[in-house]
């Protein structure tokens, strides 16, 4: 069957996003549906108004991404998830109150499945619904390519028969966004408690980083905590960019040190993997492992180039195991990327490296 051409540009007509808008607000199912309407990608295929109407519509309309609030008359969105990745897996985006203002419920939705989330737009702030409105725009864009995996419980690894001492100095740099919250998760339960640093940026508000951070820390042998300005990097410590700041690390005599930053978001984003990435080509250089996790867009990978031609060796996520490839495959793309592993063997290959061992992987 042949796709079908526009004759006016002759160019083929990609098949539209379809969208089902489950939220138990009248009002905001409407403001949903009007921020999606002017895109011609993008179709609202239907809406409801609780959960038992969304698996009706889910099994009759087969929507490409569904946007999901969480209080909701019936079944609440969280229990509806967790249906839905089991039994008719497809992409969701949370929107709602509570993700903004409970970060635990945001978290476990994402562990649950949803691809990302968005808080509900305040309509009091009218100004700033243009910048809202491209937002979700552009995350159901990404969860519309998202592949969507059925939750799984991870525990903590077995200690890794890892031959030799891990290498002085050397430090970590990790970047994520999209699908980087279960990412980071399975790839610090890999690493023991007295690992080498490791520093990571992950795309997420303020408010949401430091219950990540303790999530983390609750389920890992290595410590996890959010970084804080000026404290001095410690081995057996991860460290998480707070979502109101850059994270930078930096040198002070023959510690490494973190810096905090208020600067202008970069890439559209802050904190940014770039500002990350670019500190430890200039502070860190051959000392430096870089990982760049599943996630959209291009963010850290000029910087990532950066890194490796400092002296770094770094490492991406493959295509088959992340939940959007953008950032990998874009620091893939310019030669950043020595190796690219599933998420699944990432921090036992990346011991290994730092311990002295030869590649086991196919490189770049």
């Amino acid at each position: 069957m042949r796709t079908p051409i526009n004759a006016h540009d002759r160019q083929p007509l990609r098949r539209k996003i379809r969208v089902l808008i489950v939220d138990d607000s009248a009002l905001m199912r409407r403001v949903l549906t009007d921020i999606l309407a002017p895109h011609p990608d993008l179709e609202v295929a239907g809406t409801a108004a609780d959960p038992v109407a969304a698996w009706e519509q889910v099994r009759n309309l087969n929507p490409d991404v569904i946007t999901l609030d969480v209080e909701m008359p019936k079944m609440d969105g969280l229990t509806f998830l967790d249906q839905l990745i089991r039994e008719r897996p497809t992409p969701v985006v949370m929107v709602s109150t509570l993700t903004e203002q409970g970060s635990e419920t945001t978290l476990r939705a994402l562990e649950l499945g949803a691809v990302d989330f968005v808080a509900k737009p305040k309509m009091d702030l009218i100004l700033g619904m243009a910048a809202y409105a491209e937002e979700l725009v552009e995350k159901i864009r990404a969860a519309a390519g998202a592949r969507v995996r059925r939750v799984r419980v991870m525990r903590p690894q077995a200690p890794l028969p890892i031959p030799g001492t891990f290498a002085a100095d050397k430090l970590v740099i990790v970047g994520a966004s999209t699908g980087g919250t279960e990412a980071i998760k399975e790839f610090l339960l890999g690493f023991p408690a007295d690992a080498p640093p490791v520093l990571i940026t992950q795309h997420m508000p303020p408010g949401f980083t430091e219950s990540f951070a303790k999530r983390l820390d609750a389920q890992c042998r290595i410590s996890v905590k959010e970084a804080e300005h000026g404290e001095r990097v410690r081995r057996g410590h991860a460290y998480i960019a707070p979502g109101h700041s850059h994270l930078k690390v930096r040198r002070n005599g023959i510690h490494y040190v973190l810096e905090l930053t208020q600067d202008p978001p970069v890439n559209r984003h802050r904190p940014s993997v770039e500002v990350l990435f670019r500190s430890a080509a200039q502070w860190v250089g051959r000392n430096a492992v870089g990982v760049m996790l599943t996630g959209m867009g291009k963010d850290g990978a000029m910087a990532m180039l950066e890194m490796k031609r400092a002296g770094a060796y770094n490492f991406a996520q493959d295509e088959a195991t992340c939940v959007v490839f953008g950032m990998p495959r874009e620091a893939i793309a310019l030669g950043a990327v020595d190796e690219v592993l599933p998420i699944q063997r990432m921090a036992a290959r990346v011991l290994g490296h730092l311990a002295g061992e030869g590649s086991r992987a196919a490189r770049i």
